[in-house]
């Protein structure tokens, strides 16, 4: 079964030009199958405020009404996908950009809204598989912004860690899957202000035992819940790092 490398990059390193360049000069050379799940939530909360529209958070996540989701239509399937898609192209990457919505890629429902209503916010249903797999060997390289769709017509606002999950869960039929979640720290830390304190494996029983004593907290939390969900379905391997070790050579592994 050959190699599919899927990266997932966090907003901040894809809307700064400089960070964002060496992020794509590292997944161009990256060999073999490939795929890139972006977020961009920084760009989003600017152009909203410029629009005049209140950005509401809640536990770090995202409210979503229906200005909100204009915004991060334009800004999360638009302005950053298609940036990345365009650079991508200048490195002879055969680069594609899609949201759940193209091909029927990634359904989702509306989440529900007790205990707090996010709005149009989507929570994943089934991801295609055999298609993103059929446009992977083809040449083409899968570039996902994090939108789903539910089928009805309404675009979502989806977690870009839980599309990153999901659709490597989804592709473990077709390939043995490289799992990265990258953004600026350079791993899972004991200390977040120490970059020397990465810890550089992570199992399910140590996990339990960080997040209980307060070592991991806050978002890192459901990334690493994803991670293990991930690996329980299938995928070879985890790892978290900085965004400029993409290669998997240094960061935190997460094992079963």
């Amino acid at each position: 079964m050959e190699k599919l490398t899927i990266i997932k990059v966090g907003g901040k390193i894809v809307e700064e030009q400089q960070s964002l360049e060496q992020l794509l000069n590292d997944f161009a050379n990256i060999s073999g199958n490939k795929l890139l799940v972006h977020g961009g939530g920084r760009s989003a909360t600017q152009i909203a405020a410029q629009l005049g529209i209140e950005t509401q958070m809640v536990d770090g996540r995202r409210v979503t009404d229906a200005n909100m989701l204009r915004v991060v239509t334009m800004v999360y399937g638009g302005l950053v996908n298609k940036n990345i898609v365009a650079q991508l192209q200048a490195r002879h990457i055969n680069a594609m950009g899609l949201t759940g919505a193209d091909l029927d890629v990634i359904r989702s429902h509306k989440r529900e809204p007790n205990p707090i209503d996010f709005g149009f916010v989507g929570d994943i249903d089934k991801v295609d598989g055999g298609r993103l797999a059929h446009l992977i060997n083809a040449g083409i390289i899968p570039i996902m912004a994090p939108l789903t769709h539910d089928g009805k017509g309404h675009l979502l606002n989806t977690n870009a860690d839980t599309i990153a999950g999901e659709v490597a869960k989804a592709l473990t039929p077709y390939y043995n899957i490289s799992l990265i979640f990258c953004f600026e720290k350079a791993g899972v830390m004991r200390d977040v202000d120490d970059e020397t304190s990465v810890i550089p494996h992570i199992n399910t029983s140590d996990f339990k035992q960080l997040a209980d004593n307060g070592t991991i907290q806050g978002g890192m939390i459901p990334k690493i819940q994803n991670a293990i969900e991930a690996l329980d379905a299938g995928v070879k391997e985890v790892i978290i790092t900085k965004a400029t070790a993409i290669d998997g050579s240094r960061g935190t592994k997460i094992t079963k």
